[in-house]
């Protein structure tokens, strides 16, 4: 009976040893992900156990930067900031210490306090009214961190968006924000594989759109504060960062803008108190965007907020008032039905469709030419009913109007079509060819009114092809995006953006550049330039905007500086919903801001130089 004891107790002890060893594999084999397709999207047992004694603070989402064409930051500056994550019910420290803290960052101490208490998922302090992180001085982090308190730290943190004089937020650079729909449709299978969360920052306008899907990054940075099962901080584990340790991310963007031209564009427009608009400034070389600048201004942290507008107004297509004549004119000289020379005689009634020239008793007798230069909407008028409808189509469109212009590539490197401009709108000439037909129709749109539209950005790039004999360029906002470690990723090269119906002959192009010259020395921008430093050449256009009460117009300047040499700058200036009667202020902006390219280019001569008369080709 004694000797059944042991072989009993063997047997008891091998079951047991088989129960745990079945346990042990069943243990590895969920932790390995074998229970099936439904339980594959779970992650392991021990990151999940991990996650329930952590909290997480995003340091930096791991997009890739952008700079300007001299490397200078348009995004991305790391501060340090004041981090607060969960206590599990914990007090943070005493009384006393939450008012030394408040002292310490010139807070209201009752909106700290309720800001701490609420804390249920890690934070950063931001400015209560602009989103925006607060950063901290060097002595105000250094006293946070000898209070001691709990689940707060002053940590490093990537802000995207700054608060900072050295820095002003750009539509053409746009935003990033929270997308779901977007994401699942854009990114369903990082999101079905949990490599993306529904939660994830986006683009939502400009570069940060356009190139979303290259400049993701391959992770996050994150602050890590280790917490026990009710997520009370545990003393001595205190914070851990993580980070993707791959050198080549996170990549960046070199766009062709330039900050100080950008800068001194916005500043000309703050001085003439311009509330809506746009202003464009290309390379007169290769059409590379140096400035593009959206009025209202806006808040990439805080979209929608009252007075801003995220919307790039430089890629919005509208009226365009008198500078279309230059179309006009360049129609009527390609088909052959004028010349510079031909004369008219304007007494200020056109005679029908009733329309008007804006000189009330009209410019007596002129040439086409001087027609240009004063901007006399009876003789375009007539121009314009000499032409078929097609003719003033397709010649828009071989100037680089009507159609979509910006820089685009069929296959980028990762394969796929890429527009760095998507929000860029088309414009148009005519609703329809057939509606051209119609003598009213096309007489007003000869002189830029009833149906066409243009953009900002198209309007300069036009001088920038009458500067080039016709041939049109498609304007570059990025020239290469590089990797972390400064190896090449792409290379975004110049291109030509031609019309599938040609282009126009370089002499016609060289009659409209003549006749913009007469514009400054002779015609509507006589006055607005006279004193300007460089020689310049330009046209003016005034739009009206229907049967608002009160009436209102939108000013435009389009042209090009030097005038009488190699041309370094082409600009567009548009000034919107100005009073009806105002005299046209588009050509002193554009005069100041090409003063203002005088004054950074180094390249520029001294005022009243003789230069050589070499006209960019």
């Amino acid at each position: 009976m004694n000797r059944l004891i042991p072989l009993r107790l063997f047997k008891v002890m091998l079951l047991l040893a088989a129960a745990f060893g079945i346990l042990e594999a069943r243990l590895a084999w969920v932790q390995l992900g074998g229970m099936g397709r439904a339980e594959r999207t779970v992650v392991g047992l021990d990151r999940q156990a991990y996650l329930q004694r952590s909290d997480e603070l995003t340091l930096d989402n791991g997009r890739g930067q952008f700079f300007d064409r001299k490397g200078r930051a348009l995004t991305g500056a790391t501060v340090r900031a004041l981090a607060a994550f969960p206590t599990g019910g914990m007090p943070r420290g005493t009384p006393g210490q939450i008012d030394r803290l408040a002292d310490v960052l010139g807070a209201d101490p009752a909106a700290l306090e309720k800001w701490l208490a609420g804390i249920r998922t890690a934070d950063v302090w931001r400015d209560g009214d602009s989103n925006r992180v607060r950063g901290l001085t060097a002595s105000q982090a250094e006293a946070i961190e000898g209070m001691g308190l709990t689940g707060v730290a002053a940590i490093p943190f990537r802000d995207r968006y700054p608060t900072s004089a050295d820095w002003s937020p750009m539509q053409a650079i746009g935003y990033v924000s929270q997308y779901p729909d977007r994401l699942k449709k854009l990114y369903g299978k990082q999101l079905a594989s949990r490599r993306m969360k529904e939660t994830d920052l986006t683009g939502g306008a400009g570069l940060e759109l356009s190139l979303d899907r290259l400049i993701r990054g391959i992770g996050e940075t994150k602050a890590i504060e280790m917490t026990d099962a009710a997520r009370r901080p545990l003393a001595g584990l205190g914070l851990r960062v993580f980070s993707p340790s791959n050198p080549h991310y996170p990549l960046r963007v070199n766009t062709t803008i330039d900050l100080s031209i950008q800068r001194a564009v916005e500043d000309v427009l703050r001085k003439h108190g311009i509330r809506e608009g746009a202003a464009v400034v290309l390379d007169a070389a290769n059409a590379d965007v140096l400035a593009m600048v959206s009025l209202p201004a806006f808040d990439p942290n805080r979209i929608g907020a009252p007075n801003t507008d995220e919307a790039n107004r430089a890629l919005i297509a509208v009226p365009p008032g008198s500078i279309f004549k230059t179309v006009t004119l360049a129609a009527a000289l390609e088909a052959g039905v004028t010349t510079l020379e031909e004369r008219f005689r304007c007494t200020g009634d056109y005679g029908r469709y009733g329309l008007h020239c804006w000189r009330e008793h009209g410019h007596g007798v002129l040439t086409v030419e001087q027609a240009f230069a004063e901007s006399c909407n009876v003789v375009f008028a007539a121009l314009a009913e000499r032409l078929d409808p097609r003719q003033l189509q397709e010649t828009a469109d071989k100037m680089g109007l009507g159609r979509q212009i910006g820089w685009s590539a069929s296959s980028f490197v990762d394969g796929k079509p890429l527009r760095l401009l998507e929000e860029e709108q088309a414009g148009a000439v005519f609703a329809s060819l057939e509606a051209g037909k119609d003598g009213g129709v096309r007489t007003g749109t000869g002189i830029g009114q009833r149906d066409v539209r243009v953009t900002p950005l198209q309007a300069a790039n036009l001088a920038v092809t009458l500067l080039h004999g016709g041939r049109v360029q498609a304007p570059r906002l990025v020239n290469e995006i590089r990797y972390a470690d400064g190896g090449l990723f792409a290379r975004l090269p110049e291109q030509d953006a031609p019309s599938k119906y040609g282009g126009i002959q370089p002499q016609t192009a060289a009659a409209l550049r003549k006749a913009m010259r007469l514009v400054v020395t002779d015609g509507t921008a006589e006055h607005a330039l006279q004193d300007a430093g460089w020689a310049l050449a330009g046209k003016s256009g005034t739009a009206e905007l229907g049967d608002g009460k009160p009436a209102r117009n939108d000013h435009w300047f389009v042209g090009y500086g030097p005038a009488d040499g190699k041309a370094r700058y082409a600009v567009s200036i548009l000034l919107e919903n100005q009073p009806a009667g105002v005299r046209n202020r588009a050509g002193a902006a554009f005069g100041e801001v090409m003063e203002a390219l005088r004054q950074l280019d180094p390249k520029a001569a001294p005022r009243g130089a003789k230069r050589d008369s070499a006209l960019v080709r």
